[in-house]
């Protein structure tokens, strides 16, 4: 029965949390596609509906065999051809790969932070690009940063509390190193026609070169970030029921079972003692 509402979920936030937010900076003129054919778009935009829709069917056998099926499926109803097999073949695995580690996700809070890391980063830039005159577009990133870093150390904690936040110093270095991946996928993207070799060392600057001006301008963001998450994740944990008591393991068994053998002389009828007359010394 689980499935008759998963599997429809997980379609609409297949689309909805993988491209819808694509159609902030507007795509290319005269298409109205649902799934844009830009490599960037179909990388990004695949791999993080694939992470919420596993997160909702929670089984990597039928996660990963449903978004292979949707991706496809909106591929085509798209009106883009199948000749295309680069960037279908691109839809399908990052889909997949997205699925495979939301729905690992569901049993280790952990693993559905580091999934979700690429997902929050790559929304996290998308007003930069269409607000690039606004007054308070440093504030507005900022925040969007911090805002994303403190989500993810919240939801590293979900299921196993302060023991987690061992992972939110490896969390938030990934969470850097997706700003950097999703530079270079974005410069791959508009790099088409280039040599591989001139493509593939642009892209390697364009993902060194990006957390020098993270850590440079947004870092009291991030420290904002952090110390967000510290009472987000301090009320979760106490908003928690407190745990039942262990089961007593002699529950269903009467008084007697509790008794070791060498007291089993308690039940027994004690024997009538008998009274000696007193003796008169000999004088």
């Amino acid at each position: 029965m689980r499935y008759l509402w998963s599997i429809p979920a997980a379609v609409v936030a297949w689309f909805v949390g993988g491209f819808s937010a694509t159609y902030l900076k507007g795509l290319p003129e005269g298409t109205t596609s649902f799934v844009p054919p830009r490599i960037d778009l179909l990388v990004l935009g695949g791999f993080a509906g694939g992470v919420l829709a596993g997160l909702l069917i929670g089984r990597i056998r039928v996660a990963v065999p449903v978004l292979l099926v949707v991706a496809g499926g909106m591929w085509w109803a798209t009106g883009n051809a199948f000749g295309e097999r680069d960037l279908l073949v691109t839809l399908l695995v990052a889909s997949a790969l997205g699925g495979l580690f939301g729905a690992l996700g569901t049993r280790s809070s952990v693993v559905a932070a580091f999934a979700l890391a690429l997902p929050v980063a790559w929304t996290a830039l998308r007003p930069a690009e269409q607000l690039a005159d606004w007054r308070w577009l440093w504030q507005l990133n900022g925040l969007l940063v911090g805002a994303g870093l403190a989500l993810l150390l919240y939801v590293a904690c979900w299921k196993r509390g302060w023991r987690s936040a061992a992972s939110w110093i490896p969390l938030t270095g990934f969470y850097l190193a997706c700003f950097g991946v999703v530079e270079s996928v974005r410069l791959i993207s508009r790099s088409t026609g280039k040599p591989t070799d001139a493509v593939g060392d642009a892209s390697t600057d364009a993902f060194f070169q990006s957390f020098e001006p993270m850590l440079r301008e947004y870092w009291p963001w991030m420290a904002v970030g952090v110390l967000l998450a510290i009472p987000m994740v301090a009320l979760k944990l106490r908003a928690l029921p407190p745990p039942p008591p262990p089961p007593d393991p002699y529950a269903d068994k009467p008084n007697d079972a509790v008794l070791s053998d060498d007291l089993d002389w308690i039940d027994q009828e004690e024997p009538r003692r008998r009274l000696l007359p007193r003796r008169q010394p000999a004088s």
